[in-house]
C-alpha cells in the first residue's frame, strides 16, 4: 500500500529515479479508482440520465452521468493525479537513464493516428524495463544497490 500513495509523498519532485514498484502500484491504484468510479457513473448516473428531460436511450444516460456529481468527482480525481502522475513517469524515466522529455515525445507521438499505438506500445515497454543498475547521472539507484559486481 505505500508504494501506491508514495507518489502523492513525492507530488512534485521531477528529480532523483524511481522505481518499477513505485511506477506499476501507483498505475494499479489509478486503475482501480477510475473503474470504481465508472461504475458509480454508470450505475448511479445512468439512471439518472435516463430520467433527464429530453434524454433518449444510451446517449441521454451517458450525458447525465458525465455531467453529473459523479461525473464532476472523475474530472476532481484527474486533476489531483496529474501532477503525481507525470512526476513519476519522469522518475521512472530517469531510472532509465532517460530524460524526462521522453514524456512529452510520447504525448506529441501518441496523438498521431496509428504512429500512436507503436508509441504507446514502445512507452508501456520502457516502462516495465529495470532501471540502470548503480548510480546514473540522475541520482543514485532507487534500490539502494551500489555499484557492486553482481557476479563478482
Amino acid at each position: 500500500m505505500d508504494w501506491m500513495i508514495l507518489p502523492f509523498k513525492r507530488y512534485a519532485e521531477f528529480s532523483g529515479r524511481s522505481r518499477r514498484m513505485e511506477y506499476w502500484m501507483f498505475a494499479l491504484l489509478n486503475v482501480i479508482v477510475v473503474t470504481v468510479l465508472m461504475f458509480v457513473i454508470f450505475g448511479a448516473g445512468g439512471a439518472a440520465g435516463l430520467m433527464a428531460p429530453g434524454a433518449s436511450g444510451e446517449l441521454g444516460a451517458g450525458f447525465g452521468a458525465l455531467f453529473g456529481g459523479v461525473g464532476l468527482l472523475m474530472l476532481l480525481y484527474a486533476a489531483i493525479v496529474l501532477v503525481p502522475s507525470i512526476a513519476v513517469t519522469v522518475r521512472r524515466l530517469h531510472d532509465r537513464d532517460k530524460s524526462g522529455w521522453w514524456y512529452l515525445g510520447a504525448i506529441i507521438g501518441g496523438m498521431i493516428p496509428v504512429v500512436g499505438f507503436l508509441v504507446s506500445i514502445a512507452f508501456l515497454v520502457l516502462m516495465a524495463l529495470p532501471g540502470t543498475p548503480g548510480p546514473n547521472r540522475f541520482g543514485p539507484d532507487p534500490k539502494g544497490v551500489g555499484e557492486a559486481e553482481t557476479f563478482a
